[in-house]
């Protein structure tokens, strides 16, 4: 093209009208500008069953995918209700047991006992944290994260539910493939399906709740039942994750009521980039890996975790969600005068 009857101007320019969420598509080029970054990461997640080199680091992915589900929740109430839950390994821990209860006493196959746990953990969850709904910021996120040290220290000391042996012989996917693509296909279905939320009258009714909530409470609405709704939503995220590592490992303890569970997709959110819903999801990509790597060093690799943190937090506190889109939004094309 013709330098001299030409200007650079950014790719975006036309197709942003008035907000950053409402476009005006005019050509196959500026659709492509919206749709090629979610082809390109919904086909990277589709195929990373078909890169990894072996059964152990396809048995990562599955772990990858159990975070983001864990992460996705996190940023959804933190981000977009105002509701900062520690309780991701409560989420995991009732989820796990469920799915295990049902197949190991009741011989519920795995293709019902996923979609069952997520739905009774979720009621389950929702009721147990009813009455903590009116607290806020650190109050509600301490006693989230009392949960599941309550939980596991039940079960250990009445013995119920297998005690500290927990319960074994649960049945497993029919094979690796199925698994992959199970926790995958949860992943993109849940980060999709919130994405579309948020954008609905329902998600603005969150985020009002979570600007003003005595605003939305005078205007009539009851902003407990939204909450409610929320909280549901999330740790039926959780609860999908616990069951599908459940029958990934054929097993269900107290230790899926560990805190790795709660803080680890806290970390992945930093890194990935809080409130994007999607930036949580490329922080548990590239920290639960590493975790994995670091995993001869035994405790020291808290030490690196600690030092990743402190990085992304001093250089890159957006995290790389935002960086990222930031810097694709820059892009320049010749355009004629």
């Amino acid at each position: 093209m013709d330098t001299a009857h030409s200007r650079k101007e950014r790719i975006d320019r036309g197709i942003k009208v008035r907000s950053d969420g409402i476009y005006a598509l005019m050509s196959f080029r500026e659709l492509s500008y919206l749709t090629l970054p979610r082809l390109i990461f919904i086909v990277g997640m589709l195929s990373l069953p078909l890169l990894m080199p072996g059964m152990y680091w396809q048995r990562v992915i599955s772990i990858v995918c159990i975070y983001s589900l864990l992460a996705l929740s996190f940023d959804f109430l933190a981000h977009n209700v105002g509701l900062v839950s520690l309780g991701g390994a409560f989420f995991i821990g009732v989820g796990g047991y469920t799915a295990g209860i049902l197949n190991s006493y009741f011989g519920i196959p795995p293709i019902l006992t996923i979609p069952l746990a997520t739905i009774i953990g979720g009621v389950f969850c929702t009721v147990l944290l009813l009455p903590c709904l009116p607290l806020k910021g650190v109050y509600f996120a301490i006693i989230t994260l009392m949960y599941p040290l309550f939980m596991a220290r039940i079960i250990e000391a009445f013995d119920i539910f297998g005690g500290t042996d927990g319960l074994i012989g649960i049945d497993s996917f029919s094979n690796s493939w199925v698994e992959q693509y199970i926790v995958i296909g949860a992943v993109l279905l849940s980060l999709f399906g919130l994405r579309r939320l948020v954008n609905m009258d329902l998600g603005l009714i969150f985020t009002a709740i979570m600007d003003n909530d005595q605003a939305v409470k005078a205007s009539g609405i009851n902003i407990t039942h939204y909450k409610a709704l929320a909280v549901f939503i999330a740790s039926a995220m959780g609860c999908l994750g616990g069951a599908c590592i459940t029958h990934i490992y054929m097993w269900s303890g107290i230790s899926q009521f560990a805190l790795d569970f709660s803080i680890l997709p806290i970390a992945a959110t930093v890194i990935g980039g809080s409130g994007t819903l999607i930036g949580p999801v490329l922080g548990c990509l590239i920290l639960v890996p590493v975790s994995e790597l670091l995993r001869d060093f035994g405790t020291l690799r808290i030490v690196f975790y600690a030092v990743i943190l402190v990085g992304f937090i001093l250089f890159r506190s957006e995290g790389i969600m935002d960086f990222g889109q930031r810097k694709y939004e820059q892009f320049e094309r010749q355009t004629k005068i």
